[in-house]
C-alpha cells in the first residue's frame, strides 16, 4: 500500500487552511507557494476536499477557501478516502466477489484484519493530531516538513 501525492497533498492543503484559518480565505496561489505544490494540482485536489464537505470556498474578490470542519472532527482516514478512495490493501478486502477463492482464503482473512487494523490506526489520528506534532516540532526547530 502506497499513499499517492494526492492523499499526501490533500492533507498538507488542509493543514495550511487549519494554519491560517482565523485570516481571510487563502487563495490557491498563497497555498501552492507555501506547499510548494503547484497551483493547477491544488485546483483539482481542492473540490474532493470541499465536495467532502472539509473545504468551503468563498466566492468574490476576498475570495478564497477556509477549512469547513474542525481539525478535531477530520481524520487522517478521512482524507485519504476522500481523495484515494476507499482502504484496501488488497482488491479482495473490498471485493470479495473479484476472486472465485475469497470464501475459503486463508490469507484473506489475514488481509482483512491488516486492513481494519490500518483504518482503525489512521482513523485515531485527527488533523488536530498532526498540527499539534507540527507545533511541537516548529516550537524545536523553527521549521516544519509537512511530509508524513
Amino acid at each position: 500500500m502506497k499513499i499517492s501525492t494526492k492523499g499526501r497533498y490533500g492533507l498538507r492543503i488542509l493543514m495550511d487552511l487549519a494554519l491560517h484559518q482565523s485570516e481571510k480565505p487563502r487563495l490557491i496561489r498563497d497555498i501552492a507557494k507555501s506547499q510548494q505544490i503547484s497551483e493547477k494540482y491544488i485546483s483539482r485536489l481542492v473540490i474532493a476536499l470541499r465536495k467532502a464537505g472539509m473545504v468551503r470556498s468563498v466566492r468574490g474578490v476576498n475570495g478564497g477557501f477556509h477549512i469547513a470542519m474542525k481539525p478535531e472532527e477530520i481524520t487522517l482516514l478521512d482524507v485519504i478516502e476522500v481523495m484515494e478512495g476507499p482502504l484496501s490493501i488488497v482488491d479482495c478486502v473490498s471485493a470479495p466477489k473479484r476472486c472465485k477463492l475469497s470464501e475459503n482464503c486463508a490469507p484473506r482473512e489475514v488481509w482483512c484484519k491488516l486492513n481494519d487494523d490500518i483504518r482503525g490506526l489512521m482513523g485515531g489520528i485527527t488533523l488536530a493530531d498532526i498540527l499539534a506534532t507540527y507545533e511541537k516540532q516548529n516550537a524545536k526547530d523553527g521549521d516544519m516538513d509537512y511530509c508524513i
